[in-house]
Formats: structure tokens, C-alpha cells, sequence
């Protein structure tokens, strides 16, 4: 007696693999762009004996100041007004949060002391400022 061999045909729905593939490639993309939103245009200023933060805190807002002393934040142009409505706005939803300061080593004292001005006019004091500890290249 002969046996019949069934062979069935297998399918496999490559749909929900490919949306989990797309939803990595935005996620990556996203997260890439917000890692590269500094303004390459700020020259720091040298601190050899500055601390090194080895961890930093992820609330912490990150405000630009170049050499002409305009104010950004991920790469958006800022008044101060609207610094200051920002800075407000964040204290009243959340509370206290660190600031990180990256001024141009070419920006008038005047314009980081503005910065520095809102953040305690909000009620903010944990206050850094970003400089560069060792340049590489040099021995």
C-alpha cells in the first residue's frame, strides 16, 4: 500500500517583520539627530583642571550661547523672552532640573550672565558650564 506524502505549503507573513524593522530604522534615526543637535560652531573654552563628568543627568537642559551672543537649544534659535517662558514653563511642570551652559569662549560675559540671570529668576541652581579638559592631539 502506498502512502500519500502531503506536503504542505508553509507561509510566513514577513508584515509585522518588516513594521518592527521600520520602527527601528525611526528610532535610530531619531535618536541619532538628537546626539548630533550641538552647534559645531562653539569653540569651548579650555578648563585642564575641571572635573569630568562621566554621567550625566538626562534632564538636564543644554543651552548654546555663540560668540554673538544669540541663544539656541537643539539647534533652534532663542529670544530671550522665549528662554525665559521655556525656563519657567519646565520649573512649573517638573521642578528643579540641572543646566549645562556651552558658551563660546569668544561670548561677552554679559550674555552667559543673561542665561545665568533667567535660570535663577525661575528658581534653577544647578548651573555648569561646558568646557574642554584636554584637546586631542596635544601632548
Amino acid at each position: 500500500m502506498a502512502r500519500k506524502t502531503r506536503t504542505q505549503g508553509c507561509a510566513i507573513d514577513m508584515t509585522p517583520m518588516i513594521d518592527v524593522v521600520f520602527q527601528l530604522i525611526i528610532f535610530f534615526i531619531v535618536t541619532i539627530k538628537m546626539e548630533q543637535e550641538v552647534n559645531e560652531r562653539i569653540e569651548l573654552a579650555d578648563a585642564p583642571d575641571g572635573p569630568v563628568i562621566a554621567e550625566e543627568d538626562p534632564r538636564t537642559m543644554t543651552i548654546e550661547v555663540d560668540e554673538r551672543g544669540w541663544i539656541s537649544m537643539r539647534g533652534a534659535q532663542l529670544t530671550r523672552q522665549k528662554l525665559f517662558k521655556l525656563l519657567k514653563a519646565r520649573v512649573d511642570r517638573y521642578g528643579q532640573f540641572p543646566v549645562l551652559i556651552r558658551g563660546d569662549k569668544r561670548t561677552r560675559h554679559d550674555d552667559i550672565r543673561a542665561v545665568m540671570d533667567m535660570c535663577t529668576r525661575v528658581g534653577l541652581w544647578r548651573i555648569s558650564f561646558a568646557a574642554i579638559q584636554e584637546h586631542k592631539g596635544r601632548s
